[in-house]
């Protein structure tokens, strides 16, 4: 019996939750994101299809949310009751017999499982989630990692659909290489000035060309996602966090010392309350920060010994930010603790991070 890779990913999956909890909101542009208020500032975390209908996007600013679709209900990120839903989901993945779970975030997973007829247990597996919570989910199925996640957006929404070595490159080739998982807008252009714009064009590409420009180990790598190659293994070991952060988007630009200092303070705060849940100290600091308009720099240093204290993780932050010597207002903060390794290090990487490609 052949064994397939499935990636599960539920069908706009903050915004169905919500419509769920409000049923009379069915069929209306629905955008979920921040306080539910488009007036400040904040972005789209989830777009019901019908918003996306007017060009409404994830990470879009609210304010530009709203302009494109005056007449959608603007709702509040609420995390613990995604967390509740995206929980059940992956529960009942589990309950397929042979099923091998990997999370890659709250609405979506690999599924490794050997059947003889992958489409009849993608249906059997979208009807078992649909009675479990309410929700709806499209399936990729793949014999890589790659292909079936590639897969899943000629599924959506809460439809199947199987991409193979044999069928990668009449269904993938001619699309532009952005449209793969794991290559970003940059990546595609650095592509492109090698003269490199579609997915066949990079299946095709010459490993020593792709290694002079993006370096010995990305370069290959990239040639084989235009070939829809990789791992086929799905790996349920738990995940470990590297790092806890926050960042806080301020409705008013900081441009005072003490409301800077007050606001690094506690996000610092928030930061070693999830290292101490962890028992695991500080190691590094990054700082992120956002200068008005949109001007975003990210820094990190190394702290001379591992610690719990919010107040060295703030120092050093702000020291970060001082460092940088710009006074412009400051529209957004960040802080994020790189712990220490646990007991025995980390797991070797995975293929791709748990929230898409590299």
């Amino acid at each position: 019996m052949a064994r397939w890779v499935l990636h599960v990913d539920m069908d706009q999956f903050l915004a169905a939750v919500e419509l769920l909890r409000r049923p009379e909101l069915v069929g209306r542009p629905v955008v979920v994101g921040g306080r539910g208020d488009p007036t400040e500032r904040a972005v789209v975390s989830t777009a019901s299809y019908e918003a996306r209908e007017f060009g409404v996007r994830s990470g879009m600013p609210l304010k530009t949310a709203v302009r494109r679709c005056p007449d959608a209900v603007f709702l509040p990120v609420d995390f613990p009751v995604y967390e509740a839903a995206s929980a059940q989901v992956m529960e009942t993945l589990r309950t397929f017999p042979g099923a091998v779970v990997e999370l890659l975030g709250w609405d979506e997973a690999f599924v490794g499982i050997e059947s003889e007829d992958p489409e009849a247990t993608a249906r059997a597996i979208q009807a078992a989630v649909l009675q479990a919570t309410g929700l709806h989910c499209s399936i990729g199925i793949g014999d890589t990692k790659v292909r079936a996640k590639n897969a899943t957006e000629f599924g959506k929404p809460q439809g199947v659909f199987r991409l193979t070595r044999a069928n990668w490159s009449a269904v993938m080739g001619d699309r532009p290489t952005r449209a793969l998982w794991g290559i970003g807008p940059r990546s595609a252009e650095r592509l492109a000035s090698l003269g490199i714009r579609t997915v066949q064009d990079l299946a095709d590409a010459a490993e020593e060309d792709l290694a002079a420009e993006f370096g010995p180990a990305t370069g290959p790598h990239l040639r084989r996602l235009g070939a829809g190659a990789g791992s086929s293994h799905v790996d349920d070991t738990p995940w470990v966090a590297r790092a806890h952060g926050h960042e806080t988007t301020y409705q008013e630009n900081l441009t005072e010392r003490a409301e800077i200092e007050a606001a690094l303070r506690e996000l610092a705060g928030q930061v070693v309350e999830d290292l101490r849940a962890e028992a695991r100290a500080c190691a590094r600091v990054h700082l992120k920060v956002r200068f008005a308009p949109f001007f975003t720099v990210t820094r990190v240093r190394k702290l001379a010994e591992p610690t719990l204290d919010v107040e060295v993780i703030a120092g050093t932050a702000l020291a970060l930010l001082d460092a940088l010597q710009d006074e412009r207002p400051i529209r957004l903060l960040g802080v994020r603790g790189e712990m220490v390794p646990p007991e025995g290090g980390y797991d070797p990487p995975r293929t791709h991070g748990r929230r898409g490609g590299p």
